[in-house]
């Protein structure tokens, strides 16, 4: 069966954005929103933790299965989604690490061995690993496991990187920004799209976290001191500000398909 017969049969048009620019920022600003986002709620707002960790699952499940009804890519929906996947992956990590006490080598190494083990059914059951082929339900659980299992992954990678192994926020920013243009050059040189791609989508969660924590940290830890509050404010700002372009973008060009 190829895709466009896939496609007549569901139903159902690519769930996920094209792979541009616009992609790349706000995924890399939904990451640190995810760890600023998540500190600022348990912490400066007074949830706590427990209560920030149902809430966020909460609203994750309502905007997931919110996602999983709609048939084609929606970028409020997605887009949402993605931000609320952060903040939980972030605090599944943080729940690990904290509360149980389970070393970040170890859950850096379980997350891994998950996400290859998602990816490795995933290929067995789809024979594809392309974000540009989401248009059946199987795929796209396929693909929002695989993205909560990378959101924790690159927590638990960040916070070992620039904290257990002493990087700090700056030099964990510029490392994990490091392998991110290595890969982006990889790909230009011919590397495989399909790969490239989703180590870049690993790493900016890492690169992200070090940024938030860069930005949001007292100086006297490291960071620039600017606070919680006001970094996730501005990066939801920016956040809101593409994806509602995006969205009058769609909606335009749907409205002129309709004429037509």
């Amino acid at each position: 069966m190829n895709k466009m017969s896939v496609i007549r049969s569901t139903g159902w048009l690519n769930k996920v954005p094209e792979v541009m620019l616009s992609f790349w920022i706000i995924k890399i600003m939904s990451t640190t929103v995810g760890e600023t986002g998540a500190d600022f709620l348990a912490v400066n707002a007074g949830w706590g933790q427990g209560v920030t960790r149902m809430v966020m699952a909460a609203l994750l499940a309502a905007a997931l299965f919110t996602q999983l009804r709609t048939r084609r890519y929606t970028p409020w929906i997605y887009w949402l989604t993605v931000v609320l996947v952060s903040v939980v992956g972030t605090q599944i990590t943080d729940l690990l690490t904290d509360d149980l006490g389970i070393s970040l080598y170890v859950s850096t190494s379980v997350f891994s061995v998950a996400l290859a083990a998602i990816f490795f059914v995933w290929y067995r059951v789809e024979r594809t690993l392309s974000i540009h082929d989401i248009v059946t339900c199987s795929r796209e659980l396929f693909y929002w496991a695989a993205i909560l299992c990378t959101f924790a992954l690159g927590t638990a990678a960040g916070d070992l990187a620039t904290e257990a192994l002493g990087l700090g926020f700056t030099w964990g920013a510029v490392a994990f920004g490091g392998l991110i243009g290595a890969t982006y050059a990889a790909w230009r040189m011919g590397g495989n799209a399909v790969l490239t791609f989703w180590i870049g989508y690993i790493l900016t969660r890492p690169f992200g976290a070090a940024l938030g924590d860069l930005l949001t940290q007292a100086k006297t830890y490291g960071g620039l001191g600017i606070g919680a509050m006001w970094t996730s404010a501005l990066f939801i700002s920016v956040i809101v500000m593409l994806v509602a372009v995006a969205q009058f973008g769609m909606n335009t060009s749907r409205s002129a398909q309709a004429t037509e």
